[in-house]
């Protein structure tokens, strides 16, 4: 009789974790970039190729200390003189989220304006990785 109330219990245990995956919907990821130089052009690149094989994925970009500057007006990878713009709105037009911290802007003495207007603005870029991944259920990726 344990026995088999044993294997009910793990056969119900396992059909509640296949029905929460089920239900779950497309993987979620937030991309931190703190900094444009060493992870601009790599990162972006690493969303293309994400969404190129996983193309529901739901991907936030989030930006804070010299991570903004991939997304400042005119910005280019300095390796490769690659400019970020066209990249960024080649990918919000599938559906990702760029945001820049706003504490970032006020330390540095930035201006809304300096910014692609791919560009959205969160409080806090840390509280934002924090929340998005501990309260959303959004996996983490640092390029």
């Amino acid at each position: 009789m344990k026995k088999i109330i044993t294997t009910i219990f793990a056969s119900l245990l396992l059909l509640s974790a296949f029905s929460i995956t089920q239900a779950a919907g497309p993987t979620k990821v937030v991309y931190h970039i703190d900094d444009a130089e060493t992870q601009g052009l790599k990162g972006l690149r690493n969303i293309r190729n994400h969404l190129d094989t996983a193309p529901d994925t739901i991907i936030i970009v989030v930006t804070h200390a010299n991570g903004v500057d991939l997304l400042m007006e005119g910005a280019k990878d300095k390796k490769n003189n690659t400019e970020y713009a066209p990249l960024v709105s080649a990918l919000k037009s599938r559906g990702v989220k760029f945001e820049v911290c706003e504490i970032t802007l006020k330390n540095r003495n930035l201006k809304k304006d300096q910014f692609v207007l791919d560009a959205d603005f969160t409080p806090s870029g840390v509280v934002r990785v924090a929340d998005l991944q501990y309260k959303d259920g959004f996996a983490y990726i640092k390029p």
